[in-house]
């Protein structure tokens, strides 16, 4: 099969030299290993991580010995009941925060529901909540948000009493003012891949006595968050795109351990009791993150997660976010190369600053070029009407992956 034309604009054997010496030097490349991969180039990790080898066993484990031989007992012998909050300290500095502020359950929906009314409720109004709030009866939400997070915020609005206000994130300083209670913000855009600005957009919220809301989403285990570091109040999210927990791998909620005592969830279950067991029929919320609790905890997918996470070990993030900048870089500079003027278009940031783990290309008919590229083993995904989105996971995907796909989207253009 003949080379497409555009590669005339570029030296294919140079690009696929220097994916190699990459690759060669790459320090996280040893990681790939420890993956259930085959030779397609899979660049969808940002909507589900791929197999950890270790998870097989580990779920195996869990079924046959843990819930088919000690049964019951594995609440307390094999750990299930402090899993919630075990495995949240182990999530918990892939995200830049102390121990003791993370509890994983519940979806990604039900977690930001939490976050959100919670926020409301911590942010309070009328001499409640935050010093100096006033009637702060308006939420702030992320215009371009993925949309079950604008559902939900909705949906709190509502309950209450408050009004929803879209937003873009570049706008939300000068949109702020004492009548916000909170604001839901995604750190990454779904779509484009943007990275918006946690540090300077929490701090505003902050000097405006709300209360803010991260969706992670996209951004955990691809680069720093740092949720301490930059006082954010609240977030939450999946662990089955850069985290590798599986398809409906349980979400995570972080409360900030100074609003801990105050944290009013909107979902208090039995699970997030004082006292579990005493049955009592007024609830009495417990200590902590634990707050964030609801029902009983869903333990085999919960420890399935658990497992996957153990990949991280001595895993640095600042290292991740360079190979991902780096992959990302150099997957930009191959479909400059191969790709013919104006067949795509990229719309995720230039800038190092703005970017997240994924490469947006806006691109004429872009379903259909994403079915023809999973054919040919390039494994992405579309966004209606016209985003074909390349995720790159660090920990698994290499240089030569990225000039693999850069050369196959130009044939297949």
């Amino acid at each position: 099969m003949s080379e497409p034309a555009g590669e005339a604009k570029g030296s294919r054997e140079s690009l696929e030299g220097r994916a190699a010496a990459l690759d060669a030097t790459d320090e996280l490349g040893k990681l790939r290993a420890q993956f259930v991969l085959d030779d397609t180039v899979y660049l969808d990790g940002n909507s589900l991580g791929a197999l950890p080898r270790s998870v097989p066993g580990r779920v195996e484990d869990v079924v046959r010995r843990q819930w088919g031989s000690l049964r019951i007992r594995s609440w307390d012998e094999s750990g299930w009941w402090t899993a919630p909050e075990r495995i949240g300290d182990r999530i918990a500095p892939l995200v830049g925060a102390a121990p003791g502020q993370i509890v994983v359950g519940d979806s990604t929906s039900v977690n930001v529901f939490k976050a959100v009314v919670g926020a409301v409720r911590l942010a309070g109004g009328g001499g409640e909540g935050r010093e100096g709030a006033g009637v702060r009866d308006e939420i702030l939400v992320d215009a371009t948000t993925f949309p079950t997070d604008g559902y939900i915020a909705a949906s709190a609005a509502r309950m209450t009493g408050r009004t929803l206000r879209p937003v873009a994130p570049e706008e939300v300083p000068d949109a702020l003012s004492g009548r916000t209670a909170a604001v839901l913000l995604n750190h990454v855009d779904y779509r484009t891949g943007r990275l918006h600005d946690l540090p300077s957009l929490t701090a505003a919220i902050r000097a405006a006595g709300a209360v803010s809301v991260w969706d992670l989403c996209h951004s955990a285990g691809a680069l720093p968050v740092g949720l301490d570091e930059h006082g954010v109040d609240l977030a939450v999210g999946c662990t089955y795109k850069y985290l590798n927990g599986g398809p409906g791998s349980p979400a995570y909620l972080y409360v900030r351990r100074d609003h801990q005592s105050r944290f009013d969830s909107p979902l208090p279950g039995w699970n997030s009791h004082a006292d579990p067991f005493g049955m009592t029929p007024d609830h009495v919320p417990a200590s902590g993150a634990l707050r964030g609790r609801v029902g009983t905890p869903d333990i085999l997918s919960m420890l399935a997660l658990e497992a996957a996470l153990e990949v991280w070990d001595d895993v640095s993030i600042d290292a991740v976010r360079t190979k991902s900048l780096a992959l990302t870089d150099f997957f930009l500079e191959c479909v400059e190369a191969y790709v013919l003027d104006g067949a795509v278009e990229p719309v995720t940031p230039s800038a190092h600053a703005e970017r997240g783990s994924q490469v947006a290309l806006r691109c004429a008919d872009a379903g259909r070029v994403m079915r023809r590229l999973i054919e040919q083993g390039v494994i992405g995904d579309f966004r209606e009407p016209n985003i074909l989105r390349f995720g790159f996971t660090p920990l698994y995907v290499g240089f030569g992956d990225a000039e693999r796909a850069a050369r196959i989207l130009s044939r297949t253009l």
